[in-house]
């Protein structure tokens, strides 16, 4: 009977769950989306503690409250410039508790056969123990099969997802680096790895399972340190199918339905998101997954010419004789928090006639989505926030650009430098606007360090500045 009931209710949560991920496509559902998976996650954790055999109900309910109250507490806490640090480091979280259900389930093998061999008595057996009690020899193996590949894309998840949370929060070098060797270095881990599996999977115990655990962790930490700042927002998308791989892996061990599924939706999603992602950088798909991605091919061609600085006087003069503006954000406007001031800006231009539409690059930001999201937020019409290739092919008609707090998304060196590490990657082409305004906080090269030739072009202007302080001044003059 409670077998019964806790199948009907994975079915209803994994049709939730569904609904959750198809809502998101669509800024109006988003909320509702949302909604979906919260509902659909209380019913399956009910499911699982109500029927799923679980002890020390006591122990778990602390475990329950904890982590709400410190979900709750960081949820609220956490600003918009810092989501792609928690998303990472959510990730992590997965890959590590896929390591431990791991390394738990082969102790708790070791258990079962030690009793059985003894000619304990196995009807006292409970939960997950009395599951490996009945199974056969065949069973046992492809469980060991599917321990191995949890715990290795665990490991991975886990130490890539912490470095990720490192790069983007500051904490790690944005830039390229791998020890001498390099994917050489990542090829003999990855053989070591297989072999220690080879020998798990004969009966070397766990102290096998926690090697391979810290070979995996090595090759993910060397993997995410060799990818480059500019291309985070891949590697997020990227360790998030990980983290549904890893839990798909951890659902075949546990026999549980729903994790196999749920794994299996973010698994494929972050993959079939990678992949779109990848196209959007021109980079290859396979280059990604193994790391190999990031690094300058050559020389940098040589930037020339001076940064033409501009005030707020001279942006309202040309924003008055504009008939057509496209916004351009970038995570700059993120960290200045300009996406009100953004907003209210679009609402003169807009209420005095002239044409404003946002421009929006599939990398923008630190994760994806990220300025949707932010723009959202600050009530920007959601019609006129276009991806690239729906605008790209209007700026030779546009009279004015306006890019706040953006870099490689803009950078032309991706068309003119085969050398810079963006190359061939799509780009937004502003510069071929009749006139250009860069909203920027200094002269820096940003956050992956490559140079932008855009800066010096004879119709770019830089307007210096915060980007919030920057657009607030230009809106007393609107």
């Amino acid at each position: 009977m409670s077998y019964g009931i806790q199948a009907a209710a994975y079915i209803v949560a994994s049709v939730l769950f569904i609904l959750s991920l198809g809502g998101l496509s669509g800024q109006e559902s988003a909320k509702r989306a949302v909604w979906y998976g919260i509902v659909g996650m209380a019913v399956a954790m009910a499911a699982t503690i109500l029927f799923g055999g679980v002890g020390n109900l006591w122990l778990l309910g602390l475990a329950l409250v904890a982590g709400a109250f410190i979900g709750r507490h960081l949820a609220g806490k956490v600003e918009m410039t810092e989501m792609p640090q928690l998303v990472a480091a959510l990730h992590s979280f997965v890959g590590l508790a896929a390591v431990f259900i791991g390394v738990n389930a082969q102790l708790e093998l070791e258990s079962v056969q030690a009793l059985q061999a003894n000619g304990g008595a196995l009807d006292q057996l409970a939960g997950f123990a009395a599951k490996l009690a009945q199974k056969t020899p065949v069973e046992i193996a492809i469980l060991e099969v599917e321990v191995v590949l949890g715990v290795f894309i665990g490991a991975v998840t886990f130490t890539g997802s912490v470095i990720a949370f490192g790069k983007l929060a500051g904490m790690v070098d944005g830039k390229p680096s791998q020890l001498p060797g390099g994917h050489k270095l990542n090829a003999a881990a990855g053989i070591a790895s297989l072999l220690l599996a080879i020998g798990y999977c004969n009966g070397a115990g766990v102290s096998y399972l926690v090697y391979i655990a810290l070979i995996a962790g090595f090759i993910g930490w060397h993997l995410i340190r060799g990818i480059g700042g500019a291309d985070m927002p891949v590697v997020v998308s990227m360790l998030n199918s990980y983290s549904g791989w890893a839990a798909a892996a951890i659902g075949f061990t546990l026999g549980n339905d729903l994790l196999i599924v749920v794994g299996a939706l973010v698994g494929s999603s972050g993959a079939i998101l990678s992949y779109i992602m990848c196209k959007a950088m021109n980079r290859q798909f396979i280059s990604v997954i193994l790391g190999g991605f990031g690094g300058t091919t050559g020389p940098a061609m040589e930037v020339e010419g001076e940064q033409v600085a501009i005030d707020a006087d001279g942006v309202a003069t040309a924003l008055r004789d504009a008939d057509s503006v496209i916004i351009i954000p970038g995570y700059g406007m993120a960290v200045a928090q300009a996406q009100q001031a953004v907003s209210e800006m679009t609402q003169r231009l807009r209420a005095s006639g002239k044409e404003v539409r946002f421009a929006i690059h599939p990398v923008a930001g630190r994760l994806p989505g990220h300025m949707n999201v932010l723009l959202a937020e600050a009530k920007v019409p959601y019609d006129i926030v276009l991806e690239m290739d729906e605008i790209n092919d209007d700026f030779p008609e546009t009279d004015v650009a306006i890019v706040i707090g953006s870099n490689d998304t803009v950078n032309p060196a991706a068309q003119e430098d085969p050398n810079s590490p963006i190359a061939g990657m799509p780009v937004l082409e502003c510069w071929k606007a009749k006139q250009v305004f860069v909203s920027k906080r200094g002269q820096g090269t940003g956050y992956s360090g490559i140079e932008n030739p855009l800066f010096y072009k004879e119709n770019t202007r830089m307007f210096y500045g915060d980007a919030k302080d920057s657009l607030n001044k230009l809106l007393a003059l609107i």
